[in-house]
């Protein structure tokens, strides 16, 4: 399906450096995205269950269509597309490049077959193998690769989170594994503290060598007031006392466009929590199927709303990006991410005075998605990779379970709308000094 490297390497591998070795970096990641399809039945590929979630098979073909399009169309003038159809099909949102299927319709397309987008990405990878083998691409070429690459990881976090909404979709509650990892039974939560801040200014945005996305720039300063960032996530337990207290019944704890958003859908619990009735223990839907919910495990599944509503019967607040950044910048990036294979928030262990601040779940904060001072989006086509996307979204930072670690910095922002539950995401909470 692509250039391989066995399965069990993918934690090993997962550091190669694109600028050291770009032809091991490329076959990693892309055999990585085929692994996370190891354990699918043919059907499951064209599964499509809201407009926000795609196909594994439209991601496989997408992913596939950005290196013919921005790579080996761009460096050859005489190439011959692989299907010219794929064009329209597998555009996601590039305006500039042409007409696009419209997204929520990704599910109807049970053709190209799951096949025909295997040899696709079979077809591409040869090619850009002999590109990167032979050294044929330039600096820009071997940049827009590199974008892809990451590009591609994203997609890889976007099949789990879309086949999980999927799966809990049917009335069966297929498990997308069923070789679970032992469960993580916390003795006790750990204590709930805070890591302080004086404030001040400090200088936030990527910056220096490595590769970034460019909404991560330009690097800046700002100015923090003095405040505290938790030392852990919220825990589902915890997010249970806010339950039982009213807490999505009590319209003065919410922002006006959430308290109509619970309204309208019908919120009372976090996505994937379920219960028959008020007596009966809460289960939450996995990647491994149904079980009982863990009172130690972080909270996920919540929508900026919930997360900020939540933080008002607290009395605390979520953290800025800034002070999110200010505090985890410089700090090792370790924790549960996809490699762990867990799939599914840990509960909090350790003596780092900061826990969990990388993996587990991507955490909501306060800050609009919107662009830093200076920045301008790049041009072509791949400007409009997040530019136009500044608008209406909430950033998140410090990635999920379900997140490759090496694409992970503290400068990295992922965004989504403020009402958005189906991404890994989470609570921590912050405080002014």
């Amino acid at each position: 399906m692509s250039a391989h490297v066995p399965a069990e390497d993918w934690a090993e591998s997962s550091d190669v450096a694109f600028a050291h070795d770009p032809v091991s970096a490329y076959g990693r990641v892309r055999a990585q995205t085929c692994k996370l399809c190891d354990p699918l039945e043919i059907e499951d590929h064209g599964l499509q269950s809201m407009p926000d979630a795609s196909p594994v098979k439209w991601h496989l073909a997408h992913t596939t269509w950005f290196f013919e399009t921005f790579v080996l169309q761009a460096v050859d003038p005489a190439y011959a597309p692989f299907d010219e159809r794929f064009g329209y099909l597998f555009n996601s949102y590039y305006e500039t490049v042409g007409r696009m299927h419209p997204r929520p319709a990704r599910g109807l397309l049970s053709r190209p077959t799951v096949a025909r987008v295997q040899a696709y990405r079979a077809a591409i990878d040869e090619r850009m193998l002999t590109l990167l083998a032979r050294g044929d691409l330039d600096a820009e070429h071997l940049r827009i690769v590199e974008l892809g690459l990451h590009h591609e990881q994203q997609h890889q976090e976007l099949i789990l989170t879309d086949l999980k909404h999927g799966f809990a979709c049917n009335p069966l509650r297929p498990a997308y594994r069923t070789d679970p990892p032992p469960r993580t039974h916390a003795s006790a939560i750990a204590t709930l503290g805070w890591v302080g801040h004086p404030g001040g200014v400090a200088r936030i945005g990527h910056e220096g060598d490595g590769f970034a996305f460019d909404n991560e720039g330009p690097p800046h300063r700002v100015f923090v007031e003095p405040f505290g960032l938790a030392s852990r996530l919220v825990t589902c337990g915890e997010y249970l006392e806010f339950m039982a207290d009213g807490g999505y019944q009590r319209p003065e704890l919410w922002l006006a466009d959430g308290w109509h958003t619970v309204r309208e859908h019908g919120w009372t619990a976090p996505l994937y929590w379920e219960r028959s009735h008020e007596r009966e223990p809460w289960r939450v839907f996995t990647l491994f199927g149904m079980r009982e919910l863990e009172p130690a495990e972080p909270v996920v599944h919540v929508s900026l709303y919930e997360a900020d509503a939540y933080a008002r019967w607290t009395g605390f607040r979520l953290p800025t990006e800034a002070e999110w950044e200010v505090t985890c910048s410089g700090r090792p990036i370790g924790g549960n991410f996809v490699q762990s294979e867990r799939l599914h928030p840990a509960p909090a262990t350790g003596e780092d005075p900061l826990l969990q601040a990388w993996g587990d779940v991507w955490e909501w904060t306060g800050s609009a998605y919107a662009p830093y001072p200076a920045y301008r989006a790049p041009a072509g086509a791949l400007g409009e990779y997040n530019g136009k996307f500044m608008s209406s979204q909430v950033v998140l930072r410090g990635g999920s379970c379900v997140t490759p670690r090496d694409h992970m910095r503290a400068t990295y922002r992922n965004f989504f709308h403020p009402s958005a539950r189906w991404q890994f995401s989470g609570i921590r909470l912050a405080r002014d000094q």
